[in-house]
């Protein structure tokens, strides 16, 4: 599954892993929804329903361009950099393309369902 979230005219795709807060994000595509930038290495917005994080894995330490999900304020995270691991936090998947434009992303963002590329 690939996600495609689209802000200020660019484009970043992520893959999305298997588990049930990923399929469930994937079926509330398409969104408008506004970003928001939280501490100087993530974006975030909230889905309007919650994820199911039951299998879900949780987020470690990783590289930018990760999407992961923050259970006790209920919003998607998109890493920009390099960020520690916390409770509450699973991953979703990885940017494949258009990491770059993700420290730009402001305002209202527009997420659809993607294809392979």
């Amino acid at each position: 599954m690939q996600i495609n979230v689209e802000a200020n005219g660019n484009a970043t795709v992520f893959e999305l892993n298997n588990s049930p807060a990923s399929r469930d994000l994937y079926a509330e595509l398409p969104l408008s929804i506004t970003v928001e930038k939280y501490s100087n290495n993530e974006k975030i917005f909230y889905p309007p329903q919650k994820l199911d994080t039951t299998d879900s894995p949780q987020a470690n330490a990783h590289e930018a361009g990760t999407l992961a999900y923050y259970v006790p304020w209920g919003d998607v995270v998109m890493f920009c950099s390099r960020f520690g691991a916390a409770a509450g936090l699973y991953t979703l998947g990885h940017a494949v393309s258009g990491s770059n434009y993700m420290q730009g992303m402001s305002g209202t963002i527009r997420i659809e369902k993607g294809d392979a590329r």
